[in-house]
């Protein structure tokens, strides 16, 4: 252990920091242990059920990024491949959950060769700096936008599309307090400052009744069913067009999506090549445990702002996933209100990568400008990759420097144009 985190174990308050951001980083993803199974019930997978899968999954996928990686990521199913799993798959393309589960070990074992090969870095080196920089900017503006829906700040609008939410609102009125002492805290460079913000807020929203209903009721007996979940992935439509195409769309999601997460986000890119491939491992593992893929948690940037460095903050998060099978009713008392100041900030903190951009250059602008805007707008980050990938190439032979283009850009933008067809088409 300590040669693993050896840096961190000796020196007190670097630990501490790294624990705080564990704590921190685990209470702004927690949200996902109630509405993964959720969604995942859309697809018929039995939701106190998949409770379990989405904590066991979790807790995987951290230890694999403590142990593996030393990387400050947490890996849990996530947001917007759950959806693309039930909605897409399951509802549109009529794929029963133990077909979409076997799309999604095969997604994940593509995704495994593509992370333990060169062609990983082949990628990396293909997706030019501006693309980088907008992905980053891309997934903080879509973290300022959750972060103020949840705040309930913001709402789908009567007349727009997003409207401002009622200042009268409790909850609101709460989430406003909780980002200023947030601000504060953080400008005064105040250890575990977000950490203390939630704490702070969470316990005025109890004294002030402002707690989450908690629509998931998980009784540990339970766990001896936790089997129907278990190894169920049903292969016997392999060979059909509708499983191929939900693999291929699957894969790129997952592939470019944790790349562009992890480009944005860790702090040392030194470790970018173990953090891929213990991501890729883990989507495996996911599917085999019953659930949507793992990714790598964009709200795990708001532990790496609270300091977080290392495989410590990932190893405190799966601690208290565990701890989370015993205490789930107690989320309820930690309100939305509490954790939107933290997704915000984080998302503003992202978005300082615009002073990366070139603005200068409307052919490597645009493709940006497509990536930060169809991120949030779309609540995908694989759309907004998607448009940005494919406009990317076309730009720079519009303006006649094709040339300048590297070759796997253009297949990258292609294999995009083909994932936005086939999406479109079911």
């Amino acid at each position: 252990m300590r040669n693993l985190f050896g840096h961190a174990l000796s020196h007190p308050k670097v630990w501490q920091r790294e624990i705080v951001a564990g704590i921190t980083a685990f209470f702004a993803i927690s949200y996902i242990i109630i509405v993964n199974p959720l969604i995942l019930a859309d697809a018929g997978i039995p939701v106190e059920l998949s409770v379990f899968a989405t904590i066991f999954s979790s807790v995987i996928g951290c230890l694999l990024m403590a142990f593996v990686a030393n990387a400050p990521i947490v890996l849990t199913p996530g947001m917007g491949i759950n959806a693309f799993f039930t909605y897409t798959i399951c509802v549109q393309m009529g794929l029963s959950w133990h077909e979409a589960l076997a799309i999604s070990l095969l997604s994940g074992v593509i995704f495994a060769l593509v992370a333990c090969t060169r062609l990983a870095g082949k990628l990396s080196r293909a997706v030019p700096p501006s693309l980088k920089c907008a992905i980053t900017v891309g997934i903080g503006l879509f973290l300022v936008e959750i972060g103020l829906e949840k705040a309930q700040l913001i709402r789908r609008g009567t007349n727009t599309i997003i409207e401002l939410g009622s200042l009268t609102d409790p909850a609101a009125l709460l989430a406003i307090f909780g980002l200023i002492l947030s601000l504060g805290l953080y400008l005064r460079k105040v250890m575990g400052s977000f950490f203390i913000a939630i704490v702070v807020t969470s316990v005025l929203g109890y004294f002030l009744g402002i707690r989450e209903a908690n629509p998931v009721s998980v009784n540990l007996a339970t766990v001896g069913d936790y089997p129907q979940l278990f190894m169920q992935a049903d292969f016997s439509r392999l060979l059909s067009i509708p499983f191929l195409l939900a693999v291929f769309s699957m894969s790129m999601i997952m592939v470019f999506e944790t790349m562009g997460l992890l480009e944005g986000i860790l702090p040392n890119q030194a470790k970018f090549a173990r953090t891929f491939k213990g991501s890729a491992i883990t989507t495996i593992l996911s599917s085999v445990m019953g659930t949507s893929p793992t990714v790598a948690a964009a709200e795990s940037a708001a532990g790496i702002a609270s300091g977080g460095r290392t495989g410590l903050m990932a190893l405190t998060a799966s601690i208290l996933f565990i701890l989370s099978l015993f205490f789930i009713p107690l989320l309820a008392y930690v309100p939305a209100a509490a954790i939107a100041p933290v997704i915000i900030i984080t998302g503003a903190m992202m978005m300082q990568q615009l002073k990366y951009m070139t603005f200068d250059d409307f052919s490597e602008w645009f493709p940006a400008f497509l990536v930060v805007v169809l991120i949030p707008l779309s609540g995908s980050i694989s759309t907004g990759l998607a448009f940005g990938f494919a406009a990317y190439p076309l730009l720079k032979c519009l303006n006649g420097n094709g040339r300048e283009v590297h070759a796997l850009s253009y297949i990258l933008g292609f294999l995009f144009l083909l994932n936005l067809v086939f999406q479109a088409r079911f």
